[in-house]
């Protein structure tokens, strides 16, 4: 008998070998060292992975027979990833201590949780996807409860049982895949449909819309996204600020690949629409009736799940270009508001939008960068957000989905009530004097200076990234 060795391309692993040896350096310095230094030992680690992220570049590299699969697409889905993640854990370095949160296994559980983030950017089959998603979701879990207050733990107890149902959904859809195809790789699995050699339409079809089901789960999609507004308004702030970028984004990593690269065949296009068009609609209406900034916030996460899902629909080489896009426009918008938020706020309650008026003549700064983030989830020019939506509802009306893409605009315009609604009241003269903390906030400052200057820039200069998938390689891996 002979010994078969593995396929396994260390090169390939790099980026996923730099945040684990980082996780594991944390685990272990963790008992020595105060918890700031091993927050910097965490943004370090995530810079030199996001570093690496350009020596593969172009490179197009697999592992592990396909299961790990470095295009060009997900090398972007893994810098968007790190891009978020550094952003939030800049942003503890000031709130961590006012948060009950001042201890390594905050930064510890956050690194892993970022591996698992990464290995959902490069999967190549359904077994490495789902281990990604485990990872992720359950140090997300544990962040949401960290805090030890009965408001954390009431979320994160909500956001564990509800994820495990999900979760529970997802592994039963791999299991019909698997059952009907015989194999969990994406490209054996699209090989399958498109040659009509698999064994069983029922199972395939079943195990199709459950994974569609816990995918929408996982990015906040309606009628699965009930969890949202609880865990983002319960959850330490600067907890739901990676929640609501990094996860988000990790999720639809995982959605795309799936259903782009493994089950482009499937027939799971009138479902998806149904759920998107919930999404949309569902999101904003129930935005408009929030009274506080976080969990408006959590709705506007909902509604931007459904424009996002629009790329599901689209050509894949206008919709991916269109996601990625979006999602970076969105990581820095979010990171910025929560930020904003975090630096604002008395405790993680957040803030009433009704207190937020006349914020400007107390802190200016603070209500311009705040409003600039605003404007930008609205799609108001010229920030990201404006350009983002145009290339993505642009891409669903290309690929003829027209009635979607009139269902998104419309909705994007009912969402202009509760983003100005925080942006107007900030700039008018306050009723009455509103207490605030006055301390420095060098680390959250900076988080918001970066944000706003990428909000602005890419919303003036978007070539500058859309130009990244003219690329034939990028082109040749979205197909």
């Amino acid at each position: 008998m002979t010994l078969q060795m593995p396929d396994i391309n260390f090169t390939a692993m790099l980026p996923i070998t730099i945040i684990l040896i980082t996780a594991v350096l944390a685990t272990i310095l963790g008992f020595f060292t105060t918890r700031r230094n091993i927050a910097m030992l965490g943004i370090t680690g995530q810079v030199l992975t996001l570093g690496s992220l350009f020596f593969l570049w172009d490179q197009n590299l697999t592992s592990f027979a396909g299961a790990l699969q470095l295009s060009n697409v997900s090398l972007v889905f893994a810098g968007i990833i790190l891009i978020g993640s550094i952003l939030s854990q800049l942003t503890s370095l000031d709130h961590a201590s006012r948060s009950n949160l001042n201890f390594p296994e905050f930064d510890i559980i956050l690194l892993y949780g970022i591996s698992g983030t990464l290995l959902i950017a490069f999967s190549g089959d359904l077994i490495v996807m789902l281990i990604g998603l485990e990872v992720m979701s359950l140090s997300t879990y544990v962040l949401a409860t960290l805090q030890e207050s009965k408001r954390s733990e009431e979320a994160g107890m909500k956001y564990f049982l509800l994820g495990s149902v999900a979760s529970a959904i997802l592994i039963y859809g791999i299991a019909l895949i698997f059952g009907a195809t015989g194999s969990f790789g994406y490209d054996s699995i699209r090989q399958a449909i498109a040659s009509n050699t698999f064994q069983n339409e029922i199972l395939l079809l079943t195990g199709s819309f459950l994974l569609l089901a816990g995918f929408s789960f996982k990015v906040a999609m309606a009628p699965f996204h009930q969890w949202t507004p609880d865990v983002y308004a319960g959850s330490p702030t600067i907890v739901t600020q990676f929640m609501s970028i990094v996860v988000k984004t990790a999720a639809f990593a995982g959605l795309i690949s799936v259903f782009l690269k493994a089950l482009p065949g499937a027939d799971w296009i009138l479902p998806a629409q149904v759920i998107l068009a919930l999404t949309m609609i569902g999101g904003n209406m129930a935005a408009l009736r929030q009274a506080e900034i976080k969990r408006a916030l959590a709705y506007s996460a909902i509604a931007h799940s459904g424009y996002l899902g629009l790329a599901l629909l689209a050509n894949p080489e206008l919709g991916i270009p269109a996601l990625l896009y979006h999602l970076l426009g969105y990581t820095f918008a979010n990171a910025g508001a929560f930020a904003v938020v975090a630096m604002l706020q008395q405790d993680d309650r957040g803030i009433l939008i009704p207190k937020m008026r006349g914020l400007y003549y107390r802190k200016p700064l603070h209500a311009i960068s705040l409003a600039i983030f605003l404007l930008s989830l609205a799609g108001i020019p010229p920030f990201a957000g404006f350009v983002a939506k145009l290339v993505l509802f642009g891409a669903a009306f290309q690929s003829g989905y027209i009635a979607m893409t009139v269902i998104a605009i419309v909705t994007s315009m009912i969402a202009f009530v509760y983003y100005l609604r925080p942006a107007v009241l900030m700039f008018m003269p306050a009723e009455e004097a509103q207490t605030l903390e006055d301390r420095p906030f060098p680390n959250s400052t900076l988080t918001v200076l970066a944000s706003v200057a990428a909000t602005v820039v890419l919303g003036v200069l978007p070539n500058w990234v859309l130009s990244l998938f003219d690329n034939p390689i990028v082109q040749q891996a979205m197909k």
